[in-house]
């Protein structure tokens, strides 16, 4: 099983290095009224009034959507069994407000479980999505990427590297992913032995004796565009590096499952 580090957080830039985190604003839904057969995985879900559900499902074709599944905590409800993390669905739902109605929910099976830490992982894949994905935004080459970080997990594949690759692949759906392959104050290509920094929302440039953000060599961010991570020092590096840029553009807010993984590996 592959340990996740469990180093602090490094420290935020200060607030006149920091920009604006990027507006997650949801987008008007598109107007459809029924919706069948729509590749799906259950990202998060909470109780809606007594026996129903209101889940937060990512869609291949539609993205991130809510849909109320009415009466799925019925003991004898057939979505009670159906609706869990990291199965892959196949959904239906109708309506016209940004919350629809869920019709119907199978399991489509031909997916190993994922378990133990690899379990903890995957439900970091779906805090990020939850947290940096505006509803009724498809990203059909993410879904993919998710789908393709799930078998990873569940086949042992180290988990730092899995990680890295779809935090890489989050940052460049939702278009904030920085350029790292070029300097953006000499406007010359990255050199794998200079030191670089990343600004969150202009790319790379060389490391100065004053930055607060973290150093990286040039190696690791072509390493990056690459994804190529068996180097150790692009494994290091390029956690910190992705952990600094995923709280810049969260604006802050924590991730719950981060620190749990940090949680129980200090037990």
């Amino acid at each position: 099983m592959t340990s996740l580090d469990t180093t602090p957080e490094k420290e935020a830039p200060d607030a006149a290095q920091a920009a604006t985190p990027v507006p997650r604003r949801s987008r008007v839904p598109v107007r459809e009224t029924r919706v069948t057969g729509q590749p799906a995985f259950v990202l998060h879900s909470y109780p809606y009034k007594e026996t129903s559900l209101i889940v937060d499902l990512f869609t291949r074709d539609h993205g991130r959507i809510a849909v109320v599944a009415k009466g799925a905590k019925r003991p004898l409800s057939k979505l009670r069994g159906v609706l869990q993390t990291f199965q892959p669905l196949s959904v239906s739902w109708s309506g016209k407000s940004e919350l629809r109605t869920l019709i119907d929910a199978e399991w489509v099976g031909g997916m190993l479980p994922i378990e133990r830490t690899a379990l903890l992982c995957g439900f970091y894949l779906n805090e990020l999505l939850v947290k940096l994905l505006a509803r009724d935004d498809p990203h059909r080459a993410l879904f993919d990427h998710y789908i393709s970080t799930l078998n990873e997990l569940a086949h042992d594949e180290p988990a730092q590297i899995a990680l890295r690759k779809f935090e890489r692949a989050l940052l460049k759906e939702t278009g904030v992913a920085a350029d790292l392959s070029r300097s953006t104050t000499s406007r010359a290509l990255v050199e794998a032995t200079t030191d670089y920094v990343v600004d969150p929302e202009r790319g790379a440039r060389e490391a100065r004796v004053s930055d607060v953000w973290p150093v990286v060599s040039g190696k690791t961010l072509l390493d990056m565009e690459r994804e190529d991570y068996a180097d150790p020092a692009t494994q290091a590096q390029s956690k910190q590096l992705m952990r600094f840029l995923l709280a810049h553009h969260l604006g802050g807010a924590p991730l719950n499952t981060r620190q749990i993984l940090i949680d129980l590996m200090q037990l």
